[in-house]
This record gives structure tokens, C-alpha cells and sequence, in this order.
């Protein structure tokens, strides 16, 4: 797994997979669907279901402060 985080974003990635190829994430859903949680998450799913990553918008809020640090730069 690998984490990356845009600071002017506020978004981070977490990549489940090694690698994700153009057009393999065929499905995204957004947990949860209640604005009042605490940042967005969108959940990358290839044709078989499988999950590939989750986009976390809002990172700053959602995630702890360390994990963000160690993140690598998008």
C-alpha cells in the first residue's frame, strides 16, 4: 500500500494495489453519503470488484496528522 497527499487538495491516496493502469478503475463510490462526516472518501473498484485504491478528500481532517507527513507528495 502506498499513501500520497496533495497539500493544495487536501486530498490523499491510498493505492491497495501495486499499480493502477489507465481505464482499470471502472467503478468509484463515495463513503460515506452523509456530508456531516468527517472528510470524503472514494472508494476505486476494478470490473471484478475488486478495490484499488480510495481517494480521501479533506485529508487533513480525516486522517492522523502523521500518516499525512509520511505521505508521499501528488
Amino acid at each position: 500500500m502506498r499513501l500520497t497527499y496533495d497539500r493544495e487538495a487536501d486530498a490523499a491516496y491510498l493505492m491497495v494495489v501495486d499499480n493502477i493502469g489507465p481505464g482499470e478503475a471502472v467503478r468509484q463510490v463515495q463513503v460515506p453519503d452523509d456530508e456531516s462526516a468527517v472528510g470524503q472518501f472514494i472508494l476505486d473498484f476494478d470490473a471484478n470488484g475488486k478495490l484499488l485504491g480510495m481517494d480521501v478528500l479533506f485529508a487533513s481532517d480525516a486522517l492522523p496528522a502523521s500518516a499525512i507527513a509520511d505521505a508521499e507528495p501528488r
